[in-house]
């Protein structure tokens, strides 16, 4: 599989914690829920977070933040160098921790203590930097941007993820994410949040021109993100609204799309990517949901993978099992940016081919073009597939019943339609979701104007 382009990430390391319980009564003394049984978890949080999902989606890591020798730098240390290359600057007090206490999976309240700051940098950070392919800011305001704005000037970021307490995107940042609170409380003068995307697009045009930013993408949660370099917005749709926990979705969001910026994808592309994965993130239950495994255990690629051996090996793991369907007769870009965009969900991805006789059904004579050995040949010469499996019927339940993937992909031409897997995938806990497809590309139109050509 081809190397992903190396990522530094540069921002500020938070310790994450969840207290997860029951609420099924007020307590006596006050009108608050009383928690019981709590189960705990830790994970990182802030930039730490975005630095192990991008280490996780199979991407050399470097993460420079503020870090000393107390216990919670200690257990940020043990939770993210099995993973990533940690540059640490001194840090004046502890890492934020950010407890929340959940019940029922929604939360009930957050504690928040440790008020840390990076207090300068070090040479072993300017030389990472200075030597880096793509940079991402992950800014929560806790000082490690700004200790290294000088350098940071000097190589402007791929991607540079604000906050309201942190400082402005250098100039020459080729993309900044606000979310929509936070790109209102950037904005000059007297703007207020209003919810409407007239009033997302103005301030997002105004932050391109302040920050001198090449581009800006408001993230709106479950209505997706507005992309604007100056004028004329692009609304990216989320593929589908997902009821979940929204924690971490901005970080998802952000190591996205640095890391497609970083393989050579164009900004849009890499919007619409991004998307797409924090909404399967959410879909999956956020941040809380995160794997427990203290060490990464990549999938060993191999053409003779077994996919079900494949899918419970991943399962075994912890990790997180994609599947996308389809017939992939003549293979198209359509089809090739859904299935990177699917493989990016998760930890394998099992491509499920319709069978020459499935196709002949659903397309009629003449169909497939290419035969079934063909099409698993070609579709398993793509980076992003770990396994193909085949199925007769003319829909893949019965295949999917067999594998149990965690999350099923369609394209966004879908949309409309209706999915029998979806409901299939909740029996074991699974996501269905949709993915943004290439508007206007298919086999049959390519082979409609293959046929005009000839013509």
């Amino acid at each position: 599989m081809p190397e992903r382009t190396p990522l530094v990430v540069v921002g500020d390391a938070l310790l994450d914690r969840d207290l997860t319980g029951t609420a099924d009564r007020l307590a006596p003394d006050a009108p608050v829920p009383v928690v019981s049984d709590c189960a705990e978890r830790v994970r990182p949080g802030g930039a730490a977070l975005a630095a192990y999902l991008a280490a996780r989606d199979g991407r050399d890591v470097t993460l420079i933040t503020g870090l000393g020798d107390d216990p919670v730098s200690g257990e940020l240390r043990k939770l993210l160098e099995p993973w990533l290359t940690l540059i640490p600057l001194p840090l004046s007090g502890t890492p934020p921790e950010k407890t929340r206490v959940l019940a029922h999976g929604r939360p009930v309240v957050r504690l928040d203590r440790g008020g840390g700051r990076a207090r300068a940098a070090t040479d072993e950070a300017r030389a990472a930097l200075r030597a880096a392919h793509a940079v991402l800011v992950s800014d929560y305001g806790r000082g490690t941007a700004d200790a290294l704005r000088e350098e940071l000037t000097e190589h402007p970021p791929l991607v540079w993820d604000p906050h309201p307490r942190g400082c402005v995107p250098v100039p020459g940042t080729r993309l900044v994410t606000p979310a929509e609170k936070e790109a209102h409380g950037f904005a000059p003068g007297d703007a207020r949040p209003d919810g409407t995307l007239r009033a997302a697009a103005h301030i997002a045009a105004d932050l391109v021109r302040n920050w001198k930013a090449a581009a800006v993408a408001v993230t709106l949660g479950a209505r997706g993100a507005l992309l604007s370099y100056g004028e004329h917005p692009l609304l990216v749709p989320a593929p589908a609204a997902h009821p979940g926990d929204s924690c971490g979705a901005g970080d998802r969001f952000a190591a996205t799309a640095a890391g497609l910026l970083a393989d050579g994808t164009l900004v849009g592309e890499a919007v619409e990517g991004a998307v797409g994965a924090a909404s399967a993130f959410v879909a999956a239950g956020g941040a809380g949901a995160l794997p427990r495994d203290s060490r990464p255990r990549p999938a060993q690629r191999s053409d003779t993978d077994d996919p079900h051996a494949l899918a419970a090996r991943i399962r075994a793991q912890h990790g997180t099992v994609v599947a996308a369907g389809g017939c992939f007769d003549l293979l198209h870009a359509g089809h090739v940016g859904l299935l990177q965009a699917a493989r990016r969900l998760g930890d394998c991805l099992v491509v499920c081919v319709n069978s020459d006789a499935s196709v002949r059904r659903r397309k009629g004579e003449g169909r497939p073009v290419n035969p079934v050995a063909d099409r698993i040949r070609v579709l398993r010469a793509l980076a992003c597939v770990d396994a193909v499996a085949v199925f007769d019927e003319d829909t893949p339940e019965r295949l999917l019943a067999d594998l149990r993937p965690d999350v099923w992909v369609k394209g966004g031409d879908y949309a409309g339609a209706d999915l029998p897997e979806a409901a299939l995938l909740e029996e074991w806990g699974g996501q269905a979701v949709l993915l943004p497809y290439l508007d206007g590309r298919s086999s049959t139109a390519l082979m409609a104007r293959a046929a005009e050509g000839v013509r």
